[in-house]
């Protein structure tokens, strides 16, 4: 009997697909848990630094400007666009400061407000300045119908009065003062300013020399910054809302025996708040 031939067996040369299959598998897979896990500490990084912000500006010792865009946690929030609270620094010739939980005045600010509501009493009548208590202090808002012409930075005589009665009621106190100037979007190329930067910071500068060399404050309580159109309280998008934009807010701290530090507001992301202006004292 003829023997039948065993066919030799071939060898599959392509098993090693299947091991690759599955590592490319396990591979997306660990990415996969990599994305979710860094989306999920994203968003916990910004309501992280979101409540710790809140907490710092709810004591009063870490606030910035009064003008400030609000957070919101309904969307994930990326560290990079979390607000930057004021870095004050604290020494030991610095009294503390003074805290107004939840934006009540304490009774001496309360004074403040009131003293200044009776010397305002006829410009706040024609709408030309408003007094606003905040967790900072009180905030003098002098818009730009009251008190300038369109475009420069001094005082239109009229306003003059004014600025002498809130003077008069400011000297008697020890609270440090912050000048703000603010502006609208529409751009701004003069003579005498090439944008709203410097208008803005001309404008609060020019009311620190004024209470100055005019009225005899100390240096060391105040200080100056220009916002130019970039912290709006109103829409630019309508001509009452740039008008309200155009404005110099006088924010009476309520820390006394401590010199003002200009912070820009904000937003802390993007900070664009010019530095502060000092003005020295006459020699």
């Amino acid at each position: 009997m003829s023997r039948r031939k065993r066919h030799e067996e071939h060898a599959n040369h392509e098993r090693w697909l299947v091991s690759y299959a599955d590592f490319i598998t396990l591979l997306f897979a660990f990415f996969v848990v990599l994305y979710s896990s860094s989306q999920v500490d994203k968003r916990k990084v910004g309501r992280l630094s979101m409540a710790i912000q809140v907490a710092f500006q709810e004591m009063g010792v870490f606030d910035a400007s009064n003008t400030r865009i609000p957070l919101s946690d309904t969307e994930p929030l990326p560290f990079a666009r979390v607000q930057v609270v004021e870095n004050a620094e604290r020494t030991t010739d610095m009294q503390p400061v003074v805290p107004s939980p939840k934006g009540v005045l304490s009774p001496d600010m309360k004074d403040v407000q009131a003293d200044l509501e009776r010397a305002l009493a006829p410009e706040i009548q024609k709408h030309v300045v408003e007094i606003n208590p905040t967790k900072e202090g009180v905030i003098v808002r002098l818009k730009e119908i009251g008190f300038y012409e369109s475009g420069e930075a001094s005082l239109r005589e009229s306003s003059v009065g004014a600025i002498n009665r809130l003077a008069g009621v400011l000297s008697r106190r020890q609270e440090a003062i912050r000048f703000e100037g603010h502006t609208d979007n529409v751009p701004i190329h003069s003579a005498h300013f090439d944008s709203n930067w410097e208008l803005s910071t001309a404008r609060a500068s020019n009311l620190v020399k004024s209470f100055v060399l005019e009225h005899g404050f100390r240096a060391d309580r105040l200080s100056a910054a220009g916002y130019a159109e970039f912290h709006p309280i109103a829409s630019n998008n309508t001509p009452e809302g740039r008008a309200q934009n155009r404005r110099v807010d006088i924010v009476v701290l309520n820390r006394p025996n401590a010199t003002p530090t200009p912070v820009p507001p904000a937003s802390a992301k993007n900070t664009q708040a010019m530095p502060a202006v000092g003005v020295p004292s006459e020699n």
